[in-house]
């Protein structure tokens, strides 16, 4: 449900991304800017999974912040941008994560297991930077852009959480990798743009295995829709 409300909240303000503005003396303002503030919604894959580990039900990625642009051109068409944002994901598979004691053991469920929900899910603060190209202009206000980059997180807080018919299980999960980063490409043309992150760092710390013996190096790799608003 919250899923859908935000899905919708972004299409609403898609409908009034601009970037040119005029002065108050009616002329075109050549110094304007484009892009503050951006809203995105993802499929989140969980990539680099071991054996016998599947993703399960929709895992989704949410995202929110501000940006700033800084124009290198005179026509302000090529730039560099650097913000600070909010991320929130989840991640369905069938790696169930137990406490131990201080430790985290981790093991494959069956496929005969009967569960609602396994996740690992995260809230992320993001500092994303990027180099941009768009054909904009002052006076137009529908363009194409490309906007390539990296952006970093911090990851404060970070849970296991496993729901069946018969019992819930929720959890801080000490295992998540804290600093997390990946590449990003935003690609689109007026109010819809493909947004892709694929990540460089392991979801989680370096060293973690599942019950098999085998290292647990999932990457994510983020596919979906970004909307940029002034």
């Amino acid at each position: 449900m919250r899923c859908s409300i935000l899905f919708a909240i972004l299409l609403f303000s898609g409908a009034f991304v601009t970037g040119q503005v005029m002065e108050s003396n009616g002329e075109v303002d050549r110094k304007y800017l484009e892009d503050q503030f951006y809203l995105g919604l993802t499929y989140n894959l969980a990539t680099n999974l071991p054996a016998g580990i599947s993703q399960r039900n929709l895992s989704y990625g949410l995202q929110a912040g501000f940006i700033k642009d800084i124009p290198l051109s005179y026509q302000r068409n090529m730039g560099i941008a650097i913000g600070l944002g909010y991320g929130i994901n989840s991640y369905y598979t069938n790696l169930l994560a137990s406490q131990q004691g201080s430790d985290v053991e981790y093991t494959v469920l069956d496929s005969d297991v009967d569960f609602k929900r396994n996740k690992i899910a995260s809230h992320v603060l993001e500092v994303p930077f990027q180099f941009r190209w768009r054909n904009s202009t002052p006076e137009e206000y529908k363009f194409w852009r490309i906007y390539a980059g990296v952006k970093f997180g911090y990851v404060f807080d970070g849970r296991s959480k496993y729901v069946s018919s018969s019992e819930k299980i929720v959890f801080i999960n000490k295992d998540i990798r804290d600093f997390q980063y990946g590449l990003t490409l935003n690609v689109g043309y007026n109010t819809f743009n493909v947004h892709i992150y694929y990540a460089l760092s392991s979801l989680f710390n370096d060293g973690v295995m599942e019950q098999s013996g085998e290292i647990v190096e999932i990457k994510p790799l983020k596919v979906g829709l970004i909307f940029y608003i002034l």
